[in-house]
């Protein structure tokens, strides 16, 4: 990916990796995430740790727009039934757990079969940590980001218990950040 990003924004400043929530990330003037990465970090205190990092990166009127996965979407699945699709070529197997209100846990097993009909498996194992997302627009906005958080980026609305969360940070700094270690 950071090569791909090199060769589309040949001119771009500052392309690297960066490793939320403690890695500085560099000066944006838009910040956008899709997939809720943020919700695979190892802890609620790792979200939040993100989310200033985020809001101290981004620049005076510079836009947000992330999706986080909210405490309902492990409620909305509380007692989903696993999933299992074969076809001639493929096969895919999905359970889903809920540890805790806060704890969403999907195991994918994926069979491909090769060229010499043989197949190959691939398992992942995806843990989400989820949060309150009402509480988001405080925070952003004690961090200078006016936000709101939303039911989809636009008119096609996201799965239960995804939510968007769109922004700008204020073009005047009034305001004192506040610190990513008064949120616990």
């Amino acid at each position: 990916m950071l090569d791909l990003a090199r060769a589309v924004a040949a001119g771009a400043e500052d392309i690297r990796l960066v490793a939320l929530p403690d890695d500085k990330l560099p000066a944006a003037d838009a910040i956008v995430s899709v997939g809720h990465v943020l919700n695979y970090l190892s802890d609620e205190p790792s979200i939040w740790r993100a989310l200033f990092a985020i809001a101290d990166a981004l620049r005076p009127g510079g836009v947000l727009a992330i999706d986080l996965c909210d405490l309902e979407w492990a409620a909305a699945r509380q007692d989903a039934p696993g999933f299992g699709q074969v076809e001639d070529d493929w096969a895919i197997v999905t359970q889903y757990a809920v540890p805790s209100p806060n704890h969403f846990v999907r195991e994918i097993t994926t069979f491909l079969r090769n060229e010499d009909g043989s197949w190959c498996r691939d398992d992942e194992r995806h843990d989400n940590v989820l949060i309150d997302t009402g509480l988001v627009p405080a925070f952003l906005q004690e961090n200078e980001i006016e936000a709101a958080v939303e039911a989809s980026f636009g008119e096609e609305r996201l799965p239960v218990g995804l939510r968007a969360v769109v922004g700008h940070k204020r073009p005047d700094r009034t305001l004192a950040p506040m610190s990513a270690e008064k949120v616990s």
